[in-house]
């Protein structure tokens, strides 16, 4: 009887049985056999950041399964832009960039991405074409905009129109949500107002920031409309506007406390302004809190230095400037729509206020 011809067992198959013989793999291969894009294989071939770890390793395997070498061409593909975040500013306050690129450095730390920063004048007529060129020569791979320049929408349109992706920090949405950090600067306006009108304050001072800056409509109008729903209303006469500056603080307190009837406490727009009062007070011999309540605006270190210690509205910037970072960093999530990002202010209660007459 002849032996029984045995069936040769069936081979798995591999990656590479999905190729064409005799031909080497190409970057459209390991694309089309890994499931992801072209672009996302350039970018794990020249060790960008911006690819998931279980994505990297599986298209890692895959192309060492197959033996693939990326050819020249291919690692072009992602230096189109460079590993660079961006961010523009036109303000006053050191300390308030200083704690943003603080916030913006914690996002990018160990992804591979670095910041470049970029001061400009907002009130220069070609301030929009010297960020393009900033960008442009940079490579930018996305730009941080903080206010007040993140309030122009004809710079955003500027970014659209290049091709940059963008992130602009404001006191209220301006663009789709993908594209904000809203600090809600109403509401920490509000907040001081309720707080002081229950300390049993009628007569109310405002120092308000420049005009044209949204943050400084939206905390005066914050302040203000609180106390009206609180039966408080606040005169033209009490409002001063001021530049964010401690000297611009000085020249604003200058007019409120030099009356006959002073107001028994000012809100400022911020705590550099709130400075510029304390020191207006010392020198008119006015105490503060007992003759005088003051609360600022942001929670600077400065806050917490002054003497008493001021009262304040805490908006975490540092904080923001990590979230708008890590939103340009990782600025997809996987298709889906991405929530309005939002940091929340809330007051920070010290020594400067205390109820009027005590």
């Amino acid at each position: 009887m002849p032996p029984t011809k045995k069936t040769p067992a069936r081979r798995a198959r591999t990656a590479a049985d999905a190729l064409p013989a005799g031909k080497p793999a190409t970057i459209n291969d390991i694309a089309r056999l890994a499931g992801v894009s072209k672009k996302t294989v350039s970018r794990i071939i020249n060790h960008s950041p911006l690819v998931r770890p279980d994505t990297r390793e599986k298209v890692e395997a895959l192309m060492r399964e197959v033996g693939y070498s990326p050819d020249p061409m291919a690692r072009g593909l992602a230096f189109r832009r460079s590993f660079l975040i961006g961010m523009v500013y036109d303000n006053p306050t050191a300390q308030f960039i200083v704690n943003m690129q603080y916030g913006a450095l914690d996002a990018l730390r160990g992804s591979g991405f670095e910041l470049v920063v970029h001061p400009c004048d907002s009130r220069n007529p070609d301030y929009i074409e010297g960020v393009r060129r900033f960008v442009q020569q940079q490579k930018l791979h996305g730009v941080m905009l903080v206010p007040r320049v993140s309030e122009d929408d004809a710079l955003a349109r500027m970014l659209e129109d290049i091709g940059c992706r963008y992130v602009r920090i404001a006191a209220v949405a301006l663009d789709r949500p993908e594209r904000m950090v809203v600090t809600h600067d109403r509401d920490g306006a509000a907040e001081a107002a309720d707080y002081l009108q229950m300390l049993g304050h009628t007569d109310i001072a405002l120092i308000t920031g420049p005009s044209h800056y949204r943050s400084a409509i939206e905390r005066t109008a914050g302040c203000v409309e609180a106390l009206r729903r609180r039966g408080v209303e606040v005169p033209k006469s009490r409002i001063v506007e001021a530049g964010y500056t401690f000297e611009s603080g000085i020249a604003a307190a200058e007019k409120l406390l030099s009356g006959r009837k002073r107001p028994t406490a000012i809100f400022c727009g911020n705590d550099e302004m709130a400075a510029g009062v304390y020191r207006v007070a010392m020198r008119a011999g006015i105490q503060v809190p007992r003759e005088l309540s003051i609360v600022g605006y942001d929670d600077s270190p400065l806050a917490s230095r002054l003497w008493p210690p001021l009262t304040s509205v805490r908006r975490d910037t540092r904080d923001t400037g990590r979230v708008a970072a890590a939103m340009l960093v990782h600025p997809d999530q996987d298709g889906a729509a991405r929530p309005l990002a939002s940091v929340r202010p809330h007051l920070i209660v010290r020594d400067s206020c205390q109820p009027p007459g005590m």
